[in-house]
């Protein structure tokens, strides 16, 4: 670092200060030694995140230079931390040894003893783009996504490089929020200047690499085709999100690229949609506490490996629309559910299996170790040792049949590998082990050599003793002078003399080092003999890291594989575990539960030995929307929930927590159950509860489930009583979907008289003895009060704001009595349908110009499509 005195930086502040700029907001982790160190700003920012010392080294302008380090051997610990806390990663090595350095300085004619080591930023360390096995959940997807925006439509490229799966997606600009709630990623990428509302905190990148055309090209270069047409049919859109994606890959890889298999398409036709309030409301993949812990995936986790969860958390983020693949999977779910014995064996082997996905993404980002090769190596046996065992079942499903080729072709490799790798290869390959003994002969040579002279070493060291007659003599070694022959002082003089054969190195406090010829030769031998071993370890690691890229994609698959088989039994375990019954999807629009259960709540209540009250729902052409009354905690929301749920997990193949169940396959899934501030965004909690229920209206279809709880409860009496029973209405009238509505206005039930789809029902309570009971049991007709002051008392209000309250209650029921209510003469309004509606107003012709020119992205038009605009304005104003 610079001095005090001195104005102008040291060539290692000068080194450092370059490598900053490149690494621009990244925090520079600049490798000096065993360790990471951090400077300036970086130092602070990074000292009060990971809570270590923050010192100083030197001056910079005439002011301290904030300093703190990491050690490199578990700077993987320190990484974590830092990228949970939002931050990015510049990682600087070292680029060439100090011999190196010395040579180049004096090949360019400076001094070699003041030669500086290069270094260069290696890659960046960001949120989506981790492979390292410590810095991953195993059983989580860790994806990076990109979005591109080509004339109106979003393009939605995604990748989760530690398994190198992409996908390619489009939707309308409206849906980003969903389709970034589907894939969950962990950093989203944006053309510099983005200015859609999502995603909140994006990534920026050059702009020009989200080119569609370019971004084609690169697909193409990088699977080595000449066309896409073999992958799908990709739209401009997606082609230019692809090639922002895999430009941002390179710029934070340093020109390595991970593992990228072939792009699949996402399309929103084969897929139920679910927008981010619906997956946040059923707690799909995450708890409202932000966890893993009490979500839907965690109550069905039953998979022996993380690649089966992680896929059975993909099957939950977008089940899918078709029945003929719905009907397959269950198949297999059934299969194995029929068949404990073998289902156990089979988990017994799926639990020993290494993540074939993730060693395979390391190997090909050029960040794997022997231990990967290793794990490539037992996974591919493993795989072929569950396809020998399931191939000997009798009727296997579908499913099954097509699944078990692609466990197995991989002889060669495993072949290779084993005889090339130790058993349990270590994850560093500097010290070199990892090969077997008897895969290469000249190997063994080098290493026999190694070993002869180590002994001849400890031969020389006794022969030495008896020679000088010193019994404490011993031959030490140490990376900065090698071998070398160690005295106490009290004996040293004898070995100073100029006819002892011994050669002064270092003098210690209390001892004294030598040298002699026959050590040097020696050494020089085994020195010489560990470097050849070590080079031709090297080589064969290159070699085997080749092959398995060579066969990349077929490791791919076979993992996939492997993964969607433990998915199905996982599924089954979970099923038999839960007396669960296998779903019937069907296209028909219906409903049909029999004894259905939320699986959450029901795992929790399980667990302080609980029973929960399962509850029937049938809905169909003719009773498609119920209106649920009941009091507070009795189970309105749990049960709206949980048809939700048994909708979602019947198509994404699972067993549901019911009796029996008769599923009519649905488009969209739309939850409006709580809601709470979204202070970033400036929404209150009515405001939140109207946005969701506008996406609702606007949204469903014929084919969709709602499910909706308290709708107009945010706002006074008046207003939510006329915002609910409008919504109903709607719901009822122009969607016709199936639909569970729970509310406590009770003047909503006189829509029964009118709406010939509508039933009613509540949740059953009892008062005992001045007790509420909540009895948790749905029951035809109305409620006949909402037990809110019941509920009041047993949450804890003091006794006298209850009594005062049912006074007031007490007066309120007089009032409407003798008025008819607040729903008084809406029995005479017309249905939602038949209401009249003023007639918009006609625009002018200048109006319908401005508005088509403000709605046209003039950048995005050629020279070609601009002309014809100007034509078809010009004969719009004509006519």
């Amino acid at each position: 670092m610079a001095s005090a005195s001195s104005s102008k930086p040291t060539p290692m502040m000068e080194q450092y200060l370059a490598l900053k700029r490149e690494a621009e907001n990244s925090l520079l982790f600049y490798r000096m030694g065993d360790f990471f160190e951090l400077f300036f700003d970086d130092a602070k920012r990074a000292a009060a995140i990971l809570d270590i010392a923050l010192t100083a080294r030197g001056e910079h302008n005439g002011e301290p230079v904030a300093m703190c380090g990491v050690p490199v051997h578990s700077a993987e610990g320190y990484l974590a931390r830092l990228i949970r806390a939002g931050e990015r990663v510049a990682i600087a090595e070292q680029v060439e040894t100090p011999d190196e350095a010395k040579a180049r300085a004096k090949c360019e004619g400076r001094p070699s003893s003041k030669a500086l080591v290069k270094r260069d930023i290696v890659r960046f360390v960001t949120a989506g783009t981790l492979t390292e096995e410590a810095l991953l959940e195993p059983r989580r997807a860790n994806v990076l996504a990109a979005l591109s925006q080509v004339r109106g439509t979003i393009g939605v490229a995604s990748v989760d490089i530690s398994t190198g799966t992409m996908i390619l997606a489009e939707c309308a600009p409206e849906m980003v929020g969903a389709e970034l709630a589907r894939l969950g990623p962990s950093e989203v990428v944006v053309p510099d200047g983005w200015n859609c509302a999502d995603p909140e905190e994006p990534t920026f990148h050059a702009n020009h690499t989200f080119d569609s055309d370019r971004g084609a090209a690169r697909l193409r270069a990088l699977h080595g085709v000449s066309t896409l047409d073999g992958f799908g049919e990709f739209s401009r859109a997606m082609c230019a999100a692809a090639g922002g994606l895999i430009a941002y890959l390179e710029h934070v890889g340093r020109g390595t690229l991970p593992l990228l298999l072939p792009p699949r398409i996402q399309r929103a036709s084969a897929t139920m949609a679910m927008d981010e309030a619906t997956r946040t409301s059923l707690e799909i993949l995450a708890s409202s506490a932000g966890g893993r812990g009490g979500s839907l995936v965690a109550a069905l986790d039953r998979c022996a490996t993380g690649a089966g969860s992680r896929l059975l958390a993909e099957d939950l983020a977008a089940p899918l629309l078709d029945t003929q693949a719905i009907a397959e999977r269950l198949a297999l779910v059934q299969y194995l559910r029929d068949r404990p014995i073998e289902r156990a064996n089979l988990r017994d082997r799926l639990r020993g299996l290494p993540d074939l996905a993730r060693a395979l993404g390391r190997i090909v980002a050029g960040r794997g170790s022997p231990r990967d090769l290793g794990q490539i190596r037992d996974g591919l046996g493993e795989a072929q040792r569950i396809q020998d065992g399931l191939a000997q079942l009798p009727d296997a499903p579908a499913l099954l049949k097509a699944l078990l080729p692609r466990l197995s072709g991989h002889g060669a490799l495993t072949d290779a590998l084993t005889r090339a790798l130790v058993a349990s290869p270590p994850t560093e390959r500097s010290n070199g082990g990892f090969i077997a003994d008897g895969y290469d002969a000249s190997l063994d040579e080098l290493r026999a050599i190694s070993g002869n002279a180590r002994r001849a070493i400890a031969a020389m060291e006794a022969r030495y003793r008896d020679e000088t007659g010193i019994a404490s003599l011993k031959i030490k070694h140490n990376g900065v002078l090698g071998y070398f022959i160690e005295v106490p002082n009290r004996h040293a003089d004898s070995l100073m003399e100029a006819e002892s054969g011994f050669t002064h190195r270092q003098t210690m406090k209390g001892a004294v080092r030598f040298n002699s010829l026959s050590l040097h030769e020696e050494a020089s031998r085994i020195s010489e003999a560990a470097g050849r071993a070590l080079a031709a370890e090297e080589a064969h690691f290159e070699q085997l890291v080749a092959a398995v890229g060579e066969a990349r994609a077929a490791i791919a698959d076979t993992a996939d594989a492997l993964a969607r088989i433990d998915v199905c039994a996982g599924n089954a375990e979970r099923a038999a575990e839960g007396e669960w019954c296998r779903p019937d999807v069907v296209e028909e629009p219906v409903l049909e539960i029999v004894a259905g259960r939320h699986p959450v709540v029901e795992a929790a209540l399980a667990r302080s030995a609980e029973r929960f009250v399962a509850n029937d729902c049938a809905l169909n052409p003719d009773d498609r929307l119920w209106l649920i009354g009941g009091p507070n905690m009795g189970g309105k929301s749990t049960f709206l929930r949980q048809n939700a749920l048994i909708i979602l997990m019947a198509q994404a193949g699972c067993f549901v927590p019911a009796q029996s169940a008769r599923v009519g396959l649905v488009d969209r899934l739309f939850s409006r159950v709580g809601a709470s501030d979204n202070l970033a965004r400036g929404r209150s909690t009515f405001m939140v509860e109207m946005v969701e229920t506008a996406a609702i209206l606007s949204q469903a279809s014929e084919r969709s489930f709602v499910i909706l709880d308290e709708v107009g409860r945010g706002t006074s009496t008046y207003d939510g009583v006329a915002l609910a029973w409008a919504v109903v209405e709607a719901v009822h009238s122009r969607i016709g979907c199936r639909c569970l509505f729970a509310t406590h206005y009770h003047e909503l039930t006189r829509l029964a008289a009118t709406c010939e789809a509508l039933s009613l029902h509540h949740v059953r309570a009892r008062e005992w003895k001045g007790e509420l009971v909540l009895l948790h049991e749905l029951a035809e007709g109305p409620a006949d009060r909402s037990y809110g002051l019941a509920v009041a008392k047993l949450a804890g209000v003091p006794p006298t704001v209850v009594s005062r309250a049912k006074a007031v209650l007490d007066r309120l029921e007089q009032t409407r009595m003798e008025t008819g209510g607040i729903a008084a003469g809406l029995g005479e309004l017309p249905l939602f349908a038949a209401a009249a509606s003023p007639e918009p107003a006609q625009p002018s012709a200048s109006q319908e110009l401005a508005d088509r020119l403000a709605d046209t992205d003039l950048d995005a038009l050629s020279p070609r499509e601009a002309l014809d605009l100007l034509y078809e304005l010009k004969r719009g104003l004509q006519e």
